[in-house]
């Protein structure tokens, strides 16, 4: 493989440096590097991150191409700048057996854009009766260390813990999607001063704090791994907190749109704006920034959700819930954390990189930008300024809440051990 020098470029936010590439590692990082017959990336002093990761990725595949597929999912995410995702388990059929997690794993090695983790279901069919395959699941090519019934909520209390006890047994986490099914019958949006406005069905942050408060307190009493999905109100902020401050091994993550958006965007009755969770309140967005910033809420995790044309251009009720954010994360990132001081460079690349890759216990990915590490690097001009245009993105669905915003920062170049999937912002 051929050897590339990035030139100039601010490691995690750093002085300039130059960063030199043999292979599928990083050989060399200093000042006034060369090395003859090598591919120069002039940086210009734009940021270089290790690979970003995402614990939270819908692909759709097997079972709703017309969405998305493993190929431009991982497209998608290149793009981003991610060098790994997760995949989600709520797939058709679902990724409840060793077959299935290792159908999606070997997609995401023929694509070669990012690697692919699968994310393995807890329970069988997304059903919350019958815990899935997690061992043989564990024990496939695809190696699942993740499980989660995302989509749903394991609401049953002994289903929960039984998984909980399970995945000790391999170092794996449960991650939780909160969502108490009897408290949300029905729901359209966050229930507050515009649900009763509109007229639209509550979803109340009780029916996520109810969850989240009695799965930490399963996860100490059984000494197991809980992750919690799409963290999305002030309360469960302080239940996590809580919960960390007694030494308890919870994490959580938050996605870039409850970073930014909040539920007076659905008074458009957009369905470009139903999610689950839902949007919550400028109170809610504030608390998840400061979480997100002193590290109650340990990483950036996408929820990337796409959904075909047909499914979001229709009445709200109809409209399925999610969004894209793959291509976006980043730039959500800088304009809410960066951009307002509340992180660095090196934070981002701890919320967006190592934390992630921690969790889900990626080998390979949320590695130092150091000499003899694998060259997994995200290259960003932050400099950037832009408006959103969903007709270039790479994902094969369009349904970003972006579309026509200005946000900050372009992915110009991402590398995957060693090989550019992305040059000049576009893939390679």
């Amino acid at each position: 493989m051929s050897k590339i020098l990035i030139r100039g470029a601010k490691v995690l936010g750093g002085e300039p440096q130059d960063v030199l590439i043999d292979g599928e590692t990083i050989a060399e990082v200093g000042t006034g590097l060369s090395a003859e017959g090598a591919q120069v990336v002039e940086a210009d002093g734009k940021i270089l991150l290790p690979g970003l990761v995402d614990l939270h990725t819908h692909l759709r595949e097997p079972g709703r191409e017309d969405s998305e597929t493993v190929l431009t999912g991982t497209k998608a995410a290149a793009v981003g700048g991610f060098t790994a995702v997760h995949a989600m388990a709520n797939t058709f059929p679902v990724a409840d057996t060793a077959g299935v997690v290792e159908q999606v794993w070997r997609l995401g090695r023929e694509s070669g854009y990012c690697d692919v983790q699968p994310v393995g279901a807890v329970t069988v069919g997304l059903e919350g009766k019958k815990l899935a395959e997690l061992g043989a699941m564990h024990d496939s090519a695809a190696g699942v260390r993740v499980f989660s019934d995302d989509g749903k909520c394991v609401d049953d209390a002994v289903i929960m813990r039984r998984a909980l006890e399970y995945v000790k047994a391999f170092d794996g986490v449960v991650a939780q999607h909160a969502q108490e099914p009897r408290l949300t019958e029905g729901a359209q949006m966050n229930e507050g001063i515009v649900s009763a406005e509109l007229g639209l069905g509550g979803w109340p942050a009780v029916a996520e704090e109810s969850i989240i408060a009695r799965d930490v307190l399963l996860a100490a009493h059984v000494g197991s791994r809980v992750h919690i999905c799409h963290l999305s109100t002030a309360g469960s902020v302080e239940i996590v907190r809580w919960a960390k401050s007694k030494g308890w091994n919870v994490t959580a993550e938050v996605t870039p749109h409850h970073l930014l958006l909040t539920d007076e965007l659905v008074r458009s009755y957009n369905p470009v704006y139903k999610v689950n969770p839902p949007l919550r309140t400028e109170a809610d967005v504030l608390a998840l920034r400061e979480a997100l910033a002193d590290g109650t809420i340990d990483c950036v995790a996408t929820d990337h959700a796409p959904h075909p044309h047909e499914d979001k251009d229709c009445e709200w009720g109809a409209a399925a819930m999610g969004m894209v954010g793959l291509e976006t994360a980043l730039s959500v990132v800088q304009h809410t954390m960066v951009d307002s001081g509340l992180l660095d460079w090196a934070g981002v690349a701890d919320r967006m990189s190592f934390r992630p890759a921690h969790i889900g216990r990626l080998e390979g990915h949320g590695r130092p930008v150091s000499a003899g590490e694998p060259a997994n690097l995200t290259l960003l001009d932050s400099a950037y300024r832009g408006e959103v245009d969903p007709a270039g993105f790479a994902s094969r669905s369009r349904n970003t809440p972006y579309e026509g915003r200005e946000l900050p920062g372009r992915v110009t170049h991402t590398f995957l051990r060693g090989r550019a999937t992305v040059v000049d912002g576009k893939l390679a």
